[in-house]
């Protein structure tokens, strides 16, 4: 019998169609719920899609998780996640739904750890995993105290975060006061609704309406290069797992645009150790600085799926394949493996650099397979910029395997 999954974003991110690609490789019948534009919407491997509204949040996922009777959920952001948690707290005992996001994210009630960036780094520390020291600071009297305790510099987070959003590096005293005044003050009202005009998103003025309280954590430096890993779990198991180093990131602190796939054992046993501790089902992601030793460190638990999770490098390291396999009890499809180590994220390393030599020494994960979800990044390139415009589509166009041609075609003209 088909299994049906229903992903669940509230942002535009790229991700979230290449998991639909990749559950209906697995032979699932795929959904989604995401606002009108996000690239999930426009992808041919969504059966139904679903519109997500942020002024009725919570309501857009019950109705559609009620209209689609999904077998499993799959949030696809940090958003996506609190609402999944907002709408089980809300059900009764007896609830389907309730049920339903149980199955999907394993341990519900564990989620209030896992989001808090001290709870996280203290809970896995206990279960075994390096961390550097982080503490919880309410105040510039317990900032103060942490800088002198862990020494300089050190990065402060601000929980409910994302996407190297949040996260600011301090060298000095002064710097690390400057960054806990910034991650603790909430954006004015004025500044939200110019947001929400600005960028037509409508989470902005539920941040001017009701400003989200903000808890910040110091976190002890770690010298080093960034790492990844990415796991599919289910019931507190790991049944697949990719690990990585990032070569390119976006920014200091952003995701990564170009990634070498490692055989990693410290990645892989500290993996093993959080979705045993938090008994997780579903896609994660963990986040690590491996130092000039290298000794992988853990320094966030990503919720959710992240962009490494959408890559296919065989048997136990298609995820989304190995998650369908644990929910249908049986073996299920996969995507060829792909069968570079290197990997560029499209569109981000395109975007960067059209030149990058990582475009074709390395596997660049471009959806030729899904053209109106090409074309939208295509569209969205600045228009100020027309001709470079122009040469960047050329080149990556000159790129396009010949069996695609004739799915591009009628897009393209």
């Amino acid at each position: 019998m088909t299994r049906k999954v229903l992903l669940v974003t509230t942002v535009d991110w790229m991700s979230t169609a290449r998991y639909a690609a990749a559950f209906k490789a697995a032979q699932w019948t795929v959904e989604a719920l995401s606002p009108a534009k996000a690239p999930v919407a426009l992808s041919r491997y969504v059966d139904r899609r679903h519109r997500y509204r942020p002024l009725g949040a919570r309501a857009s996922l019950r109705k559609a998780i009620t209209r689609a009777m999904p077998d499993l959920i799959v949030p696809c952001d940090d958003r996506a996640v609190g609402l999944a948690l907002q709408l089980y707290a809300s059900e009764g005992e007896e609830s389907p739904i309730k049920a339903l996001i149980r199955r999907s994210l394993g341990a519900p009630e564990e989620f209030a750890t896992i989001l808090s960036r001290a709870g996280s780094m203290q809970a896995a520390a206990e279960a075994g995993v390096r961390v550097p020291e982080t503490i919880a600071v309410a105040d510039a009297a317990m900032l103060e105290m942490a800088v002198a305790l862990l020494g300089l510099p050190v990065v402060l987070k601000a929980d409910g975060s994302w996407g190297g959003d949040g996260v600011i590096v301090a060298h000095t005293r002064d710097e690390a006061l400057a960054a806990f005044a910034k991650l603790k003050r909430p954006a004015s009202r004025l500044r939200n609704v110019a947001r929400a005009w600005r960028r037509k998103d409508a989470h902005f003025l539920l941040a001017a309406l009701s400003p989200p309280a903000r808890e910040i954590s110091v976190q002890k430096f770690v010298s080093g290069s960034s790492s990844a890993s990415a796991f599919a779990c289910w019931k507190g198991e790991i049944v697949g797992a990719i690990y990585y180093d990032v070569l390119i990131s976006d920014g200091a602190m952003g995701p990564p645009n170009v990634i070498r796939r490692v055989d990693c054992p410290q990645m892989a046993q500290a993996s093993r150790l959080i979705a045993k501790r938090f008994g997780l089902s579903g896609i994660y992601g963990l986040d690590f600085i491996r130092d000039e030793a290298g000794a992988a460190h853990l320094i966030e638990i990503n919720p959710r799926t992240t962009q490494g999770g959408t890559l296919a490098f065989g048997d136990g390291r298609d995820l989304p394949s190995a998650l369908a396999a644990c929910v249908m009890r049986a073996p299920a499809s996969r995507r060829d493996a792909i069968q570079s180590d290197i990997v560029a994220f499209f569109p981000n390393e395109w975007r960067r650099d059209a030149s990058s030599p990582y475009l074709a020494s390395g596997y660049h994960n471009v959806p030729w397979d899904d053209p109106a979800v090409l074309k939208q990044c295509f569209d969205s390139l600045p228009l100020a910029a027309a001709p470079a415009r122009r040469a960047a589509i050329q080149v990556l166009l000159a790129s396009a395997p010949k069996r695609e041609l004739e799915r591009l075609a009628p897009v393209f003209g």
